[in-house]
């Protein structure tokens, strides 16, 4: 973490206080080499300065290329006190950290009369523990080999050399490390060995009891947060904070979520909870010492009898309460675990190990609880049984989560501070309304409705806020005014679209197959593949392949690598950092494949010129928490498909069409290989109004051409 120097005034600082935000974008700007001002940076830091002032809550929606980061970290530090910001992607967080924090730091430390100060606030089990690593001994890697296997991997006793090796690497790093941070770690440890050596919060047993608090590095990690200027976290520590009372990210007045179309999913997942056999039986036997042998034996029976009634449940979303083996299942953990609970009873201040007791008590009461919230088949949860594909064996879980989070963000997201949301996609149809909702913005009814009521309310598309002006047009708050629903969060909210400062509608073409069959089995139909290969084959490559399955995007490799003599790298045949770089250093090469690539690419320049799209990425009809929401929404009379589905699609396709022009230089092609953005009518021209104005084309011989141009230069 950097350290506060030369705190003497600065001349250029105006009288009698300190910069304003636009000195210190200023500032920074002119820093970088090359650096101009850029019109939308002004904007959204301008707006940002407004909301700190008034205290109204901020959506800014940013295109690519904004350079929304400093548009927001510099009037961050005209702030009193931390300011967090919150991402959803690591790449992102290393990208502020790396990079953006020190940069901006240097640069506005002769305005700002020194140099601010910025931390990094994660999990605690992202942090060696001590407590565990003076605890573990040369078998307790071996008993990783009992722990639930990643997918492909065997249990196999030779693993039990390897795991040695990298504690004993561990253990030497341990002795160098200065931030215990597992990203230090050069060429990282599996999750099974880290998992012998760090603690996640609900096991921690509090540094005042334990034996290493003083030199706990999670602990250290929150002291320099509480002293930093800007504290960088994660949504999903962000979410746990807002579940757990707001006591692990410091006390602050400003909170910026980047990345803020992510936050509500990632608030779900924070929410959500699930009873798994392995890890009933992995707590059994580590709570065994400290019960008595028929409380143990009842913990392993609860977990025999869940594997049980798992195996025999069918896959998907339970809608008329839990079969019977499911509910005897969690009926028998729940009484197993309070007599668990019981016996192991409270941590005395002279026990002699409180750590190990911690751990056993914490699981047991997550156990527990999940027990009693799945039994409660409460109307606000959802449940589901997940179990793999095929006959072979896997990973089989009963899940629950929240049919809907925007309550829990508008009760905790916004109380007692100013919180500024922003992504390149926030406007949907082009407007804000639907993320507006998905982050609870909107005002409570006067008589609270019914949970189907407000699951409907929380994804219908009912007006309200219209946004601003598109790109090409001069960006503005929301033409109705400052929200007035912020009843829920203690303030008002804006809206600004700020555009973008790329010329899409020169830059790029939208392509439409609109003369395809509109697609109705799964992988990739005949029509599409050959439709594919057309298009590839005309520029020689350089194409981004992104599929709606796995399946689909096997059989498009499989096919081009038939008929033409490209490199084809399909992800999951090697590592995805390795694949996206020899798809940047190759330029005859295509990438291939599924809903992570949507997001995580980012190839500037002629590597990546074309993006295909197989189909509208709408949620697969299996999918539990979509399809729940969906049915409260046609429960009300209202249209769960309208509603749901199609927003989760017009973010999708956003994201994956993002990924072709990332510079003001970049040239391309999107082209979908599904009719139904054309031929819809009722939801195509919504889909098309959430990206960005690309020229739009349904002509075949237009795209190809354009690519065989774009292959010649």
């Amino acid at each position: 973490m950097t350290a506060a120097t030369d705190t003497s005034p600065s001349p250029t600082r105006r009288s009698g206080g300190r910069p304003s935000g636009a000195e210190l974008l200023a500032a920074a700007v002119g820093a970088v080499p090359g650096g101009a001002p850029r019109p939308g940076q002004q904007q959204m830091a301008d707006a940002i300065a407004r909301s700190i002032s008034t205290r109204e809550h901020l959506l800014v929606q940013a295109g690519t290329g904004t350079g929304k980061s400093l548009a927001y970290l510099a009037p961050a530090l005209t702030v009193d006190g931390p300011v967090v910001v919150s991402t959803a992607t690591l790449a992102l967080q290393s990208q502020l950290v790396d990079h953006d924090l020190p940069r901006l730091a240097e640069a506005v430390r002769p305005v700002l009369g020194r140099r601010p100060t910025f931390a990094v606030l994660k999990g605690r089990h992202h942090y060696l523990c001590l407590a565990r690593l003076d605890a573990s001994t040369e078998e307790e890697p071996a008993d990783a080999l009992f722990d639930e296997p990643r997918a492909g991997q065997p249990k196999w006793l030779g693993a039990a050399g390897r795991l040695g090796k990298q504690m004993d690497r561990v253990r030497e790093w341990a002795e160098q490390t200065g931030t215990g941070d597992r990203d230090e770690l050069d060429s990282g440890v599996d999750d099974q060995l880290w998992r012998t050596v760090s603690m996640p919060a609900r096991e921690c047993v509090g540094a005042a009891r334990c034996p290493f608090g003083d030199e706990c590095f999670a602990e250290a990690s929150r002291v320099r947060a509480r002293e930093a200027d800007i504290v960088v976290t994660n949504h999903s520590l962000l979410a746990v904070d807002m579940l757990a009372g707001r006591h692990i990210v410091p006390p602050h007045k400003l909170l910026i979520v980047d990345e803020a179309h992510e936050l509500a999913d990632r608030v779900s997942s924070a929410a959500q909870a699930e009873l798994v056999p392995e890890l009933i039986d992995r707590a059994a036997r580590r709570a065994r010492p400290l019960l008595k042998p028929e409380t143990a034996e009842a913990m392993v029976a609860a977990g025999d009898a869940l594997a049980v009634a798992l195996a025999e449940a069918p896959a998907g979303r339970i809608t008329a309460g839990l079969p019977g083996p499911l509910h005897e299942a969690c009926t028998l953990l729940d009484s197993a675990t309070r007599l668990a609970l019981d016996g192991i009873g409270d941590i005395k201040a002279d026990d002699p190990d409180p750590v190990r007791k911690q751990q056993a008590k914490a699981v047991l009461d997550e156990l527990s609880k999940t027990a009693q919230r799945l039994l409660a088949e409460d109307e606000h949860d959802v449940a589901w049984v997940e179990k793999p594909e095929g006959a072979g064996g896997g990973r089989r879980a009963l899940v629950v989560a929240p049919l809907s989070v925007a309550g829990t963000l508008a009760t905790h997201l916004y109380d007692e501070r100013t919180v500024v949301a922003t992504s390149a996609t926030l406007t949907l149809g082009g407007r804000f309304d639907t993320v507006a909702r998905a982050l609870g913005l909107e005002a409570p009814a006067a008589t609270p409705p019914s949970p189907a009521a407000a699951a409907a309310a929380a994804a219908a598309d009912r007006p309200g806020r219209r946004s601003p002006a598109g790109a090409d047009g001069p960006a503005r708050p929301a033409d109705d005014g400052p929200g007035t629903d912020g009843a829920a969060s203690g303030a008002g909210w804006q809206s600004l679209d700020v555009g973008s400062p790329f010329e899409y509608a020169r830059q790029g073409i939208l392509y439409v197959a609109a003369h395809l069959p509109r697609p109705s089995v799964s992988g990739l139909p005949a029509a599409a593949g050959e439709e594919l290969v057309s298009l590839v084959s005309a520029l020689g490559g350089r194409t981004l392949g992104l599929f709606s399955s796995r399946r689909a995007a096997t059989q498009a490799a499989e096919l081009l690598r038939a008929r033409t003599d490209l490199p084809i790298l399909l992800q999951g045949e090697e590592s995805l950092p390795l694949l996206v770089r020899r798809f940047r250093e190759d330029r005859a090469s295509c990438l291939f494949g599924v809903l992570s690539l949507w997001q995580g690419v980012d190839v500037p320049g002629d590597a990546c010129q074309l993006v295909v799209i197989d189909r509208l990425p709408f949620p697969r009809p299996d999918e539990p928490l979509a399809a729940a929401r969906a049915a409260a929404v046609d429960a009300t009379g209202g249209s769960g498909f309208a509603s749901v589905s199609v927003p989760i699609a017009a973010i999708r396709l956003a994201q994956g069409v993002g990924r072709l022009i990332r510079s003001t230089t970049d040239r391309g092609v999107v082209a979908v290989l599904d009719s139904r953005l054309e031929t819809a009518r009722g939801y195509g021209p919504f889909l098309r109004r959430s990206l960005p104005p690309f020229w739009y084309t349904t002509r075949p011989e237009v795209a190809r051409g354009a690519l065989d141009r774009l292959r010649q230069t």
